[in-house]
Parts: C-alpha cells; sequence; structure tokens
C-alpha cells in the first residue's frame, strides 16, 4: 500500500524510528514544491518525522527543531525548508524571512505549528499531517483536511 494511502488511515508509531521511518516513506512520495503543514501537540513527535522527511531526502545533517531560528534550509535530493511557526502571529511576519524567494526547485516545505501562519499555505501545494500521542504512548500519524 502506499504511504499517502495509509495516512489516510492513520499509521501508528511505537518508536522515533519508526516515526522517522514513516518520515523517509512520506518524503519519497510527496510531490515537488509541496508544503507539508505537521500539527500536534507539544512533544508528539513533528520534529522526529521532519528527520524522517530529510533522511528520505538524503540528508544527513543533524534536524533540530527550528524554534528560535524560524527555519532552516537543507540540501538533499530536494532542498528542505524546516519551518517551526509557534513563534509566528501570522502568515504577514514571513515576508521579512524572504523564504520564498530563494527557494530552489525542486523543494519541499515542512511547516511545524501551521496554525499559527494561516493563509501561508493558500498559492501551494499542500499535504496536512497530524501527529496524536495515544493513550498507549505510542503515536498516530495521519492526513488531516
Amino acid at each position: 500500500m502506499d504511504i499517502l494511502d495509509e495516512l489516510k488511515e492513520g499509521i501508528v508509531t511505537a518508536s522515533a524510528e519508526e516515526t522517522e521511518a514513516v518520515g523517509a516513506r512520506l518524503a519519497a512520495s510527496v510531490a515537488d514544491n509541496t508544503a507539508i503543514a505537521l500539527s500536534g501537540d507539544l512533544g508528539a513527535g513533528k520534529t522526529t518525522l521532519a528527520r524522517g522527511v530529510a533522511r528520505g531526502l538524503g540528508i544527513t545533517a543533524d534536524v533540530t527543531s527550528p524554534t528560535y531560528t524560524i527555519y532552516t534550509t537543507y540540501q538533499g535530493t530536494r532542498q528542505l525548508v524546516h519551518m517551526d511557526a509557534y513563534r509566528l502571529s501570522n502568515a504577514r511576519e514571513l515576508d521579512s524571512l524572504t523564504i520564498e524567494e530563494f527557494l530552489t526547485p525542486p523543494w519541499l516545505i515542512l511547516v511545524e505549528w501551521p496554525e499559527h501562519i494561516p493563509g501561508f499555505f493558500e498559492d501551494k501545494t499542500t499535504l496536512g499531517v497530524k501527529i496524536e500521542i495515544l493513550p498507549d504512548h505510542s503515536h498516530r500519524i495521519r492526513i488531516s483536511g
């Protein structure tokens, strides 16, 4: 079964390694020049999934949450922009960051806390992904919306 079909149903992971593996598979299946809106509570595994996406793009650099820098770029088989919008209050704040001016196709933008920047995704091909922590401490990853 294709990873996108599996994510429609929801994939349950029991470890960081399993979550990263889902991210790597997702990276291989998502079209070029796509934004991934990654939602979930604090500690749900958003950055872990982002690390897996990076690995799926052939990126070996250390991938951490860009909470204070807002975004980090990586170059692999596609350019990856990993953004954390937690500290932003709206999409207009992104204008000063000039993210879209330096995107080199093919690219992938992965945004943690996308609910903080409504409007950012309006002109982009976007895939919504939600991570939930289940009562047994496993995580459910699924396509949202």
